[in-house]
Formats: structure tokens, C-alpha cells, sequence
């Protein structure tokens, strides 16, 4: 039977401009599922709902539109950037996207501060520093500067540099700093040890090569032998990285290489980067959203997502086929750069072989991401299955949840809800719940939380009361489909007591007999069920044991990060209050003393010990409430 769309839809179409703009598909709750873009909005939006149409992705999304938004631009490029951004916001789910939901990593270099400092964020301000990346992984990230620090030792404290401090810190002692703060190099001599780190990310590692040779024969030939020693140890250790960088181009080149593999629904695309000739890195990148996609859609909008994000723009990007908007990404990529920026799809010769090699090597990474997700499903079913034996599971605990509560002695106590799917975190059902009744009491503030979660279950079932209906509807708020399903297990952190609670809880709601619980007791990660003599002990090699070590420690880091931001909202003075022996005096002196929050919670055991009337107790409950 052929497709209709609903009256709704058809009148939409019937009144849809001809300029360029965006269109954003939603479905019935009025969620954005898919966001798209047109020269033409009449004549494109038309093409979801003809008789044929080119995927059965395109079909199953067809059937889910209710409603259509459009935004017009005044151009095809502006539309392209619209689009970017809307996709960027709304995640939606029938859009190809970059599939971590986080920001990727960059190193960043402060460059406008008098002494410039070297960090890593996911975050490209407008403050005037110096960025490179992106990069897939922070621990590589973090790898790599840890390197560069031994070659171009960089500042990393918070003090002001003024040159005239007594002491330097540890990281002088040990080469990692070069000691500003006491003067051992004045700013210029620091800039310019920073300067050749910015160049040498950027691939211009001869060049810094000959300075350094050049320097190193000076001091010999002054007779400083020992700061010749230096400079020579800093030769190698820049020559031990450049002979892992591949010289593939003329010395001028600036080349991002660009190519991907797809299977069954995934795709991996893999990006050379070109630096002065050199090969001076690559990184993969995984995109959801591809299954019945073109190619020639993938690579336009990896493109538009990836380049808007990335810290450099190259001169040259090699591609592995042509698209219709290239001419438009073009433009906009000569916009960013200030310069001229060329898309190429080579046909034979050294770059096409550039090419070739992207792709093998993004075929390469898939294939073996592939094995690894294979491996991590096998555990994970391996993990419910045992998990189901040891409990005697009516089925495997396909969805779990595990609750915890953090707090500084009973103060500003938070609950976390962490939820895992078929043995993997499902951030996005992730919640938090400040406890608004009781303090100091875990039971309580257990009972507060797992009540409130399922009194949001019983709202989003069809039962709910018309009159709460109509109080969410004048409020603008929506039911919350994260509580709308129960857990296969449902895991109290704690034992015997936060068990007891959760049985409770449960049996208000009429749910003991459906939802399966367990309390984790942390001491010897013993698992106890209610009506079950002792406790339960998983083999410690087992995957069922790893699986619930990860569900916990997920929600203890989650309940611990919302209790800090709790606290870091009541302001400092609140927070040391909180702690037991604080008062406003001791408050006053430890403030003079370290000046803030965060250098007391720097501060050692005998260096908070050794501030007037803070006894030896005293500093151990700050040191425990600031942990």
C-alpha cells in the first residue's frame, strides 16, 4: 500500500517556499529527528513524501514525521551552516552525526598571557590562544604533552610570574618546568620555548632542529659544556619523535587526507594530517546515522561537522570522491582559513596513493573496532547471564540501575541514578536528585530518591490522573521517558540498610514482585537480596563482578559530581560551615591563611593542622569534606 501522509503534512507541503533554508522533521512529541537543508525547501521536502523513495532509512523516518518546521536563509551556504548547527543542538536520530556526544580534546596554549601556559580542554574560545586538534583521545593527548613538556619544559602552576620568588617548584627540579617564577629565564627566553612547541605541533620540526643545533654549538664553543649537554639531550629527544614522522610530500604541503570505510551500518572515517610535508598525525572518527546513506552525504557531512570544530584549516584537502556541495564547503572553509583552500578528489599519483592509504587504514580501524565490539558484547551477555544464575533472575538484566547518594557530612545531599543497557552506560537516562527532605540520614535520602523515580514511572504510564495532566501541561513540562521504564535489577549502593529501603519503596508502589533489587555493601562488594539468607559473593575473575564494580563506581562518580556542584553553588563560606568544627572564626583564619576554597582543599594535613586554632580533628574533617 503506498505511503500517505497525514492532512497535516499535506498542507504543509502545499505551502512551502522555493528559496534556499532548513527543514526539521518532528514526530509526534514533538521531538527534532531529523534536520536537513535545500536550495530548493518546496521541492526537497516534497521528495520525502513521494511514492518512491531511495532507502528504507528515508521510509521509516517519512512515517514519523507529524510536523515540519523550516528556517529560510538567504543563501545555500548559510543554509549549510544552519543545518550544522541545528544538528550539532538536536542530535537527531536520523542524521548522519560524529558519534561521541561529547566535545573532542584540543591542546591549548594561552599564548596571549605574558607566560603562556600549555593545557588540554574540549572547549575553542575566542580568548586569543592557540589551538590544535581535534584529537579522539584525551589520553593520547595527554601523552603527547607529557612528552613535548621533556623537550619544552612549560609552566603549570596558577602563581603569578614575576621572576623573583625564593624557590622554584618540583617540575624545575625534576627539568619539566624551566623556572620562570624564580627568574632561571626571563619572558622572552619562555615565549620562545613555547614558540618552537606551537611549531613543532605544527610540523616544523626542521626548523626548530637547526636552532637548537645552532645553539648547542655556541655553548660549546663558549666552553658551556653543560648547557650544550642540554641542548644536545634535546636534540635527540626531538629526533626520536621526528623519525616516527613520514616525510610524503613537498616541504610546503598542507594537507588534511580524508577517507572512510563503512559495514552493516557503521563507519569509520580516518583523516591524514599533512604538516610541512610531514605525516605529523592521524585520527579516526566514528559517525552514527550512515546506514543506508550515500557515500557523497557522509563525507559532505563529516566535513561541515568536522571542520567547524577543527583548529586549523589546511591549504589542500584530499578527498576520496566529489559532491555536489563542494564548491559551497569550499567557500566556507576559504572563509575560515582567510585564504584559499582547495578540495581535491585526486585520480592517480602520489596524492591518490595519499588517499588509498586513508582508506585501507580507516578499513583497518573499523575492522578491528568491529572485533572489540564483538568481544564487548560477548562479555557483556557472558556478565547478565552470570549475573541472572548468581540472583536467580527470571531473565538476564538487560537494564540496570544503581542508585547512590554523596553528600559532606549529611550536608547538601545528591542522589544519582545511573543506568546501564545491555551492559553498556546509557548516559542519556542518567539522572540526578537533590535531597530536598532530609540530611544526614542516607536511608531516608535513599528512600526520597528511589520514591521520586518511581512516582515518575507511575506519571508516564497511561493511568496517570487527569488533573496532573493538566498541572504538567501548564507548565510546560513534558514526562520524562528515562523513568517511563523499569529496571531488569535494580542496585542500592550499601547494604543491609539501603536494601530495606528500597524494599520499601517498592512495595508502595506495588512493584516488589517485578522489580528485582540488591544492595552492593563495599567492603568486600557483597551483594544481598531480600528473603535470602547472608550475602552473595561473585567470583572475583567473574564478568558478572566487573559489570556491577562499573555499574557502581559510574554511580558514585555521578552522585559525587552533582553534590560538588551543589556545593559550589552555596558559596565558600556555606561549604567550610558545613563541616563540623568550622565556625566563623576558624573560617576567617583558614581563608587568610590560603586564600581560597580551592588552595585549602590543596593544602595537606599538617599544613591546615598548622593554622591557628585548627586542631589536628578538625583538619581531618576539612581535609574529608573537601575530598
Amino acid at each position: 500500500m503506498a505511503f500517505q501522509p497525514s492532512d497535516r503534512i499535506k498542507e504543509i507541503l502545499k505551502n512551502l517556499p522555493t528559496v534556499p533554508g532548513v527543514y526539521l522533521h518532528k514526530d509526534k512529541n514533538g521531538r527534532i529527528i531529523y534536520v536537513g537543508k535545500a536550495i530548493n525547501l518546496r521541492s526537497r521536502v516534497r521528495s520525502y513524501f513521494q511514492n518512491n523513495v531511495d532507502s528504507t532509512k528515508t521510509d521509516r523516518l517519512r512515517r514519523q514525521i507529524t510536523d515540519i518546521d523550516i528556517i529560510t536563509t538567504d543563501s545555500e551556504l548559510e543554509a549549510l551552516l544552519l543545518e550544522n548547527t541545528l544538528i550539532k543542538k538536536h542530535k537527531p536520530q536520523y542524521n548522519i552525526r560524529l558519534k561521541d556526544d561529547k566535545r573532542y580534546p584540543y591542546i591549548k596554549v594561552s599564548w596571549k598571557d605574558p607566560f603562556p601556559k600549555v593545557t588540554v580542554t574540549r572547549r575553542m574560545d575566542r580568548d586569543g590562544s592557540r589551538y590544535f586538534g581535534p584529537y579522539t583521545s584525551v589520553w593520547a593527548v595527554h601523552q603527547t604533552l607529557d612528552l613535548l613538556r621533556k623537550i619544552f619544559p612549560y609552566l603549570t602552576c596558577d602563581r603569578e610570574i614575576t621572576g623573583q620568588d625564593s624557590r622554584a617548584c618540583l617540575y624545575f627540579d625534576i627539568k619539566l618546568c624551566n623556572g620562570p617564577c624564580i627568574g632561571a629565564v626571563n619572558q622572552a627566553q619562555y615565549r620562545a620555548t613555547i614558540k618552537q612547541l606551537m611549531d613543532f605541533l605544527e610540523g616544523k620540526s626542521d626548523t626548530i632542529i637547526k636552532s637548537i643545533e645552532k645553539k648547542m654549538l655556541k655553548a660549546s664553543t663558549d666552553l658551556n659544556f653543560e648547557l650544550a649537554a642540554q641542548y644536545r639531550d634535546q636534540l635527540k629527544a626531538i629526533q626520536k619523535v621526528v623519525a616516527k614522522q613520514k616525510v610524503i610530500a613537498a616541504a610546503n604541503t598542507d594537507q588534511d587526507i580524508i577517507a572512510f570505510a563503512r559495514e552493516d551500518g557503521d563507519a569509520c572515517v580516518q583523516v591524514f594530517f599533512v604538516r610541512h610535508g610531514k605525516l605529523i598525525g592521524r585520527e579516526y572518527f566514528l559517525l552514527d546515522g550512515t546506514e543506508g546513506e550515500k557515500e557523497e552525504d557522509i563525507l559532505r557531512e563529516f566535513m561541515t561537522q568536522f571542520y567547524d570544530e577543527a583548529a586549523h584549516i589546511p591549504r589542500e584537502v584530499l578527498l576520496p570522491r566529489d559532491f555536489d556541495e563542494a564548491l559551497i564547503i569550499e567557500s566556507w572553509l576559504k572563509s575560515k582559513r582567510q585564504q584559499k583552500v582547495t578540495l581535491t578528489v585526486p585520480q592517480r599519483g602520489k596524492k591518490k596513493e595519499l588517499v588509498n592509504m586513508a582508506a585501507r587504514n580507516a578499513a583497518d580501524t573499523l575492522s578491528t573496532l568491529r572485533q572489540q565490539w564483538a568481544a564487548d558484547r560477548s562479555r557483556h551477555v557472558n556478565a547478565m547471564s552470570e549475573l541472572q544464575e548468581a540472583l536467580e533472575l527470571p531473565k538476564p538484566p538487560s537494564r540496570i540501575e544503581c542508585y547512590d547518594i554523596s553528600h559532606t557530612q549529611g550536608s547538601l545531599p545528591v542522589g544519582s541514578m545511573v543506568v546501564f543497557v545491555q551492559g553498556a552506560p546509557l548516559k542519556k537516562d542518567y539522572r540526578r536528585f537533590n535531597i530536598r527532605t532530609v540530611t544526614n540520614d542516607d536511608y531516608g535520602a535513599m528512600k526520597e530518591v528511589l520514591t521520586r523515580r518511581l512516582q515518575r514511572y507511575v506519571d508516564s504510564k497511561d493511568g496517570v490522573r487527569a488533573d496532573h495532566e493538566k498541572a504538567l501541561a501548564q507548565v510546560g513540562k513534558k514526562i520524562d521517558s528515562s523513568f517511563a521504564i523499569l529496571p531488569d535489577l535494580l542496585i542500592v549502593d550499601g547494604g543491609k540498610g539501603q536494601l530495606a529501603m528500597a524494599v520499601e519503596v517498592l512495595k508502595e508502589f506495588d512493584l516488589g514482585h517485578i522489580v528485582p533489587v540488591v544492595g552492593l555493601a563495599k567492603r568486600e562488594e557483597e551483594l544481598f537480596q531480600p528473603g535470602r539468607v547472608g550475602s552473595i559473593l561473585l567470583d572475583r575473575r567473574s564478568e558478572a563482578l566487573y559489570l556491577v564494580q562499573r555499574v557502581r563506581d559510574e554511580a558514585h562518580r555521578f552522585a559525587n559530581t552533582g553534590h560538588r556542584k551543589r556545593r559550589s553553588k552555596v558559596g565558600t563560606a556555606s561549604i567550610l560551615d558545613s563541616i563540623q568544627g568550622i565556625g566563623p572564626k576558624r573560617r576567617k583564619r583558614l581563608l587568610e591563611r590560603f586564600g581560597s576554597l580551592e588552595d585549602i582543599r590543596q593544602a595537606t594535613l599538617e599544613e591546615i593542622a598548622s593554622v591557628p586554632g585548627i586542631p589536628v580533628d578538625v583538619a581531618e574533617a576539612i581535609k574529608a569534606g573537601l575530598d
